[in-house]
Formats: structure tokens, C-alpha cells, sequence
């Protein structure tokens, strides 16, 4: 992680006027940008862009669950690999999970396991790898809401999305989505993820003390901002999956040309036999019985 020894501790992250180091206002979400189906190999998938965090979420499943001994045969297990790149933060990181990367993976799989409709996918595990390429403060909100929409894309089966925010206390002051500054030299950071359709808080943390009063003003920032998050989830997967009159003419195949009409043939007369007409009557054959027949 980057180094902030040298960083003054008395950092002033908010004026008189309430305005923090970014120019935000109190109540102020940083930049956002989701786009769905952007792998080609997964199952479902979407990028994130939440200020400076650059996040790519993949799904795949529901498959069958390896080993077998962890297959659960009434529901379906719903797995989270989160992941930071090296190259993700200024200093190098150490490749590879660590103790902040696993606990994170298992809040997320903890989250979506409450959402995901597990008993339609006995012995099966849904699967789920959010890998941070640029982090700045924030990383399992921006995960959490892009692996939601990866869900949705992918056809998994859940109640409703999921859209996660974090506020927290910066100079004394509850404010809603901590940037890197404001949550390393902040007083508390509280993240929290909300199913939209029920409103039932699927994940809560917090890192830091907050008063009581505190606690609800930032429950209120954070559930306000999940009504955002979760219209741009919707706007990602409209633009994913709707398409004008305009594009289903151009990629329709075009149409067959129509066969030629047939021209109306005349009757074709049998050609006659010699000494035979239409007319005349034929002889009929003698049986037999005899010239006389019966």
C-alpha cells in the first residue's frame, strides 16, 4: 500500500463551506460508469468506473461444483474471489490473496448468497472474480455493485440488484463515498449494501467510531445513494440489451428474392392411339367367359 508516513496528519479534507478535497459536497457521489458484457468468455460481466476505481467483474455459472465434496445437494453455493492487482495502487502490491482480500471475498459471497434463488441449482456453484485494476478508496462498494450487474447479465436468478455505498466521518462531518485521502486520514468509513427491490441491508461494516446520530445520518446517505447506483445498474443492462428497429433491420439477414410467378401451361392432349378417338367407344376386352361374358 502507499506510504503516508510523510503525509501531514492535521490534513484539512473539508472547509467551512462544506466543500471536501475533490470539490464534492457532503452528500456528493464521485464520477461513476457502468458497462455491461464487456468479457466475451464469461458467462455475464461488467466494469466499473467509480472515481478513481477502475474494477472488472466476472460471473460464471451456475456450474457444477469441484470438488465434489463441497457440493451442496439442496442449493446452490455462491463463491467470491476478490482480487487487487499489483499494478492497482502506487506501491507495488504483493500478489496473491491476503487476509484483507479474503475477508472481503467472503462478505461478498455472504451478500449475494441472501439475494441468489440457490434451491433452482442444487450441487452447482455460481461463481464470481472481481479483480481491482486501480483502486482509490471504496474497492468492495465498486465491486459489489459491478458483480451485481455481472449477475444480471450472466441470467442468474435473484430477487433484485445489489448496490453498495460507504460514508463516513471526515473533520467531524458525516459524509457520503470516502475517497483514498478521506479514508485514510478520516474517522470512520461504514460500508453498506442494499438490496433495492426490499430494501434489506445485505452487508455492514464499519472502521472507525460514529455516535449513534452519526450511524443513521450515514445509513440515510448511503441508502439515498443505492437508489442512484441502482439506476445506473438499470441504465447499464437497458443499453446491453436493447436495440431500436433501426438495428434489428440492419443485422436481420436479408430476405429471400420471391420465386417468379408460373405462367398458366395448357392442357396437354395424350397423344392417340391409330384407329382410336375420343369419341368412339372402346371394345371392351373379352373375359374368360367367353365373347358373350356372363
Amino acid at each position: 500500500m502507499e506510504d503516508v508516513e510523510h503525509i501531514e496528519k492535521e490534513m484539512k479534507l473539508i472547509d467551512a463551506n462544506g466543500v471536501r478535497l475533490d470539490g464534492r459536497k457532503y452528500n456528493e457521489l464521485r464520477p461513476i460508469r457502468i458497462e455491461a458484457g464487456v468479457l466475451k468468455r464469461a458467462d455475464g460481466s461488467a466494469y466499473i468506473e467509480w472515481g478513481g476505481n477502475k474494477v472488472l467483474a466476472a460471473v460464471y455459472g451456475p456450474r457444477e461444483a469441484h470438488p465434489r465434496h463441497i457440493q451442496d445437494p439442496a442449493r446452490a453455493l455462491v463463491q467470491c474471489r476478490y482480487n487487487m492487482a499489483p499494478f492497482s495502487v502506487s506501491d507495488r502490491k504483493r500478489p496473491g490473496p491476503d487476509r484483507r482480500s479474503v475477508e472481503i471475498s467472503k462478505v461478498i459471497s455472504e451478500a449475494f448468497s441472501s439475494v441468489v434463488f440457490k434451491e433452482q441449482f442444487p450441487r452447482t456453484s455460481v461463481d464470481i472474480f472481481i479483480e481491482v485494476l486501480q483502486a482509490d478508496a471504496g474497492t468492495r462498494c465498486a465491486g459489489l455493485t459491478a458483480a451485481s450487474v455481472a449477475l444480471a447479465d450472466a441470467g442468474v436468478p435473484m430477487r433484485d440488484l445489489v448496490a453498495a455505498c460507504a460514508s463516513g466521518k471526515i473533520g467531524g462531518v458525516v459524509c457520503l463515498d470516502l475517497n483514498k485521502e478521506e479514508d485514510n486520514f478520516g474517522d470512520a468509513d461504514c460500508p453498506m449494501a442494499v438490496v433495492h427491490g426490499t430494501g434489506e441491508v445485505v452487508l455492514l461494516q464499519m472502521d472507525g467510531h460514529l455516535t449513534y446520530d452519526e450511524f443513521q445520518k450515514a445509513m440515510e446517505l448511503s441508502l439515498g445513494a443505492a437508489d442512484k447506483l441502482f439506476e445506473l445498474q438499470r441504465d447499464a443492462l437497458r443499453r446491453r440489451y436493447s436495440v431500436t428497429l433501426e438495428e434489428i433491420l440492419r443485422e436481420a439477414p436479408p430476405a429471400a428474392p420471391a420465386p417468379p410467378p408460373e405462367e398458366p401451361r395448357e392442357f396437354e392432349q395424350m397423344p392417340e392411339e391409330p384407329g382410336t378417338s375420343p369419341d368412339s367407344d372402346k371394345e371392351l376386352p373379352e373375359d374368360d367367359f367367353g365373347p358373350e361374358g356372363l
